[in-house]
């Protein structure tokens, strides 16, 4: 039996979630589209009563990016800083294993997917459907090893 200190946000307990902690992007595992920026690091944790997501990555251009997150796992758009591509997201709890997300850019949606971690919790895999600077869909998954 485990027994844990939790720490909830709304339907959300976080010291039990299986998305926290740090995951590294798998290149070898992951099939992104060329010329889209890709999260390299990618960290969740409690902040409060709420989640924090830090983003490190790759732009498209090849320079370092960086972006956080913090907000409640209800649906609601918070803000995001850092990411050119959107100035909030919103992350909705649809399982145990599974999130939900968009993000919006001037209240239009740029980006959407799922969050899967896998039954083992070793693996995070993100799949998401998004439109590049030239208003191209495209689609890709990411697949992250917990660290």
């Amino acid at each position: 039996m485990h027994v844990g200190i939790l720490m909830c946000a709304g339907a959300v307990c976080l010291a039990e979630d299986v998305q926290m902690g740090t995951w590294k992007l798998n290149e070898g595992k992951s099939t992104l589209a060329a010329g889209l920026p890709h999260n390299n690091s990618v960290v969740y944790e409690a902040a409060g009563d709420s989640m924090k997501v830090t983003i490190d990555g790759t732009a498209a251009d090849g320079s370092a990016t960086h972006s956080e997150w913090t907000g409640k796992i209800d649906g609601k758009d918070y803000p995001v800083t850092g990411d050119p591509t959107s100035d909030t997201r919103s992350y909705k709890k649809v399982n145990d294993h599974t999130l939900s997300f968009v993000g919006k850019k001037g209240g239009k949606v740029t980006i959407s997917g799922k969050v899967m971690v896998s039954a083992d919790g070793k693996t995070r895999t993100v799949s998401a459907n998004s439109t590049d600077s030239s208003g191209k869909k495209v689609g890709g998954k990411a697949v992250y090893d917990k660290q």
